[in-house]
């Protein structure tokens, strides 16, 4: 293809990082594809390729918007930066001097979030630590449960592996995780993909027929969500009975063992976690459950990489727990071909580059994200730090992303001012008060931290940006300017500047190279945590108690979690008899490009129901349908398929809402569904721990 090719890579939220290239022609972004230097495994997936269609959207917001109308409406006039930037400055300014530090609440996410400069988390609350202080969110709704338990397992986050280790594996077990869609690292599908070429097995457990089954797998297992954790004691179980734990590597690697061991048999509670005991609750068969155990006892090393979906549940800490105890129990941590069980996705160090500093946060109030809107809603007297007044949001879209969407909206009704950067009016720019164009990752120049795997990228600039969009660093510099704190914001530095101090400051050797190829490769392309460890337990211990895999943790326990991992599972209820699971999209990353005709065609939102439960509900497919939860309803098309198990019922998440008169979502929202009552002791969020009905409208 004719043109100027520019290396770039996505900044989003999700699993890749991605080595591309744009090729420019007059002026304008004609193509994006992979970048050759990243090789047979690096490549990208449709939502970087078709990048170019947000960047030129007919809706595109290419000037400051003031609200006219309420908040929601969509009413709006344009307006000139000063006057957007210096109503920004006083009204800030107005709130935080009435209510004290920690009124404002920062909404940053991850729209942004790889870059060393152009991350709109960090400059955010760069910006708003500079202002006083801001009441801050803790965790995130992708991990927030795994990465608060495995530092008590471990010592520590770091718990992954570099995917062309897989090149190693003898068996891969995706457990919850659709690597096909979510990514999970660039190069995993890939890697993934070669293994089953080469005759290594492919299992996938997950309650539905999945991209990742479809392509990858070799064999399916249906596994109903939230009981993960039932069906791990359960291999567990067959492991002892059978003699497959490999005690020696127990015993030199872990602590506390015996008591998971001593729960398992049903020792403590008088209940063995028998396969007939797990078939219940899973929905798995007993039988299959041991062929499940039996292959995995003895087939090594064996690779279990679990999806984020099995802890964002009802206990889904303990998940997390146990899948490292099978990587233990079975002598699979730490070696080429396994992995340590924890999350393998963004879980090792990257090459050393510096990136944009983030001053201590002066207010210090922190929020759990699962419970942000309660925190506005309710403030001290629902036993949260402060009175929240304003939300400053920055590439993200809590509305539709946050649990419960019906409380996020009342909670964006019930502050005195709300601001967002974003390219686009999506619902959460809808419920503010003065929306400022923002850029796309193609119209600036960044060096972006990958999802997983130790490189580096560096993305150019394809295109100027569209009239009168700016940077989220220009707009905090212009409006840190107007609040008195410019210099100290900016240290006196540009965008260029900034990135030529990173660069000073890492471990890159050439940076024009790097500028020039868009990618830099750390010394080590294979590695695996823990491996240290393994290799020498007594020269490098873990950051635990027992300097060894905590199996069993008092201190988890002090938290008012189980000192021994064991299985929580939410309570059935007759009035909703399903279990709803809201996966990842193919054609969205999360709520991003829902807006845009194109990737709706792709991907349509609907309902996926088992015949067995749309049969007796008098559903077929193509039929509208009513979901209902405690917390809202949603009507949407059904699609009947033996993809899902039965009990079981899927809606992608991400979708824009759009309510009738009755405050039913008519456009498959899933959070219009779930609760912001979160997982303890993590105060993680639960989205795949949610009961529904759905009947025929």
């Amino acid at each position: 293809m004719s043109g100027r090719s520019i290396p770039v890579s996505c900044n989003k939220d999700c699993g890749g990082g991605c080595p591309l290239l744009a090729t420019v022609e007059d002026g304008r972004i004609s193509h994006i594809g992979n970048n050759p230097l990243g090789g047979q495994f690096q490549t990208g997936c449709v939502r970087g390729y078709e990048m170019p269609r947000a960047v030129y959207a007919p809706d595109r917001i290419l000037k400051p918007l003031m609200r006219t109308g309420p908040r929601g409406s969509g009413q709006f006039r344009e307006a000139e930066w000063p006057e957007a930037l210096d109503l920004v400055a006083q009204r800030l300014a107005e709130v935080q001097g009435a209510h004290g530090p920690g009124s404002i609440l920062a909404l940053a996410g991850f729209a942004s979030g790889r870059g060393a400069l152009h991350s709109t988390q960090r400059l955010t609350k760069r910006f708003l630590a500079l202002l006083g202080g801001y009441s801050e969110i803790t965790g995130g709704y992708s991990s927030a449960a795994a990465d608060f338990v495995t530092p008590y397992v471990l010592g520590t986050s770091l718990g992954g592996i570099d995917a062309a280790t897989l090149q190693h594996a003898e068996l891969i077990l995706l457990w919850g995780a659709n690597v096909s869609d979510t990514r999970l690292g660039c190069e995993t599908n890939a890697r993934i993909l070669e293994a089953k070429r080469r005759g290594v097995e492919v299992i996938v457990v997950d309650p539905r027929r999945s991209a990742s089954v479809r392509k990858l797998g070799t064999r399916w297992i249906p596994v109903r969500p939230g009981t993960d954790a039932a069906l791990m004691l359960a291999i567990l179980y067959v492991w002892l009975d059978q003699g497959l734990v490999d005690r020696h590597f127990v015993e030199t690697y872990s602590d506390g063992f015996p008591a998971l061991e001593a729960h398992v048999l049903g020792q403590d509670d008088g209940s063995p976690k028998e396969p007939a005991w797990a078939e219940a609750l899973c929905g798995t068969p007993a039988e299959t459950i041991v062929e499940l155990a039996q292959q995995y006892g003895t087939t090594h090393p064996t690779a279990l990489i679990p999806g984020l979906s099995i802890q964002r549940t009802i206990g889904g800490e303990d998940a997390i727990r146990l899948a490292i105890a099978l990587q233990v129990a079975s002598g699979n941590l730490g070696r080429p071909g396994g992995s340590s069980g924890a999350l393998t996705w963004d879980k090792l160090p990257h090459p050393r580059m510096a990136r944009m500093p983030v001053p201590p946060n002066p207010a210090g109030a922190a929020i759990p994200v699962v419970r942000w809107p309660d925190a506005v809603l309710n403030g001290p007297s629902g036993g949260f730090p402060i009175s929240i007044k304003a939300i400053y949001n920055v590439g993200s879209n809590y509305v539709v992303q946050g649990s419960d969407l019906h409380k996020s909206i009342r909670a964006f009704q019930q502050v005195e001012f709300a601001v967002c950067h974003d390219y686009t009016l999506t619902p959460t720019a809808r419920h503010c008060d003065v929306v400022l164009p923002a850029t796309t990752f193609l119209e600036r120049d960044d060096i972006v931290f990958p999802g997983g795997g130790n490189y580096l990228l560096y993305s150019q600039r394809a295109v100027p940006p569209r009239p009168q969009a700016r940077d989220d660093y220009v707009i905090f510099c212009e409006l840190a300017e107007r609040l008195g704190f410019g210099s100290a914001f900016s240290e006196g530095r540009s965008r260029e500047e900034w990135l030529r101090h990173f660069l000073a400051n890492s471990e890159v050797p050439d940076v024009e190279v790097f500028r020039q190829t868009g990618i830099y490769w750390g010394a080590d392309q294979q590695r695996v945590a823990l491996s240290d460890f393994v290799g020498d337990p007594g020269a490098h211990p873990l950051d635990t108690p027992s300097g060894k895999v905590q199996i069993k943790s008092p201190a988890y326990a002090r938290l008012g979690g189980s000192a021994v991992p064991t299985s929580r599972i939410l309570p059935a209820d007759a009035r909703f008899p399903l279990r709803l699971i809201t996966p990842h999209p193919r054609f969205r990353t999360h709520s991003q490009y829902d807006n845009i005709a194109w990737f709706k065609e792709k991907e349509p939102q609907e309902l996926c129901i088992h015949p067995a439960d749309a049969t007796p509900r008098g559903i077929s497919s193509g039929d509208e349908v009513l979901i209902q939860s405690p917390q809202g309803r949603v009507r949407i098309p059904a699609r009947v398929t033996e993809d899902i198990m039965p009990g079981v019922v899927s809606l992608l998440e991400g979708a824009w809402p759009a309510f009738d008169a009755d405050g039913t979502d008519t456009a498959g929202s899933a959070n219009v569904l779930t609760s912001t009552e979160p997982t303890l002791p993590s105060q993680a969020t639960r989205t795949h721990s949610v009961l529904v009905e759905v009947e025929r409208a």
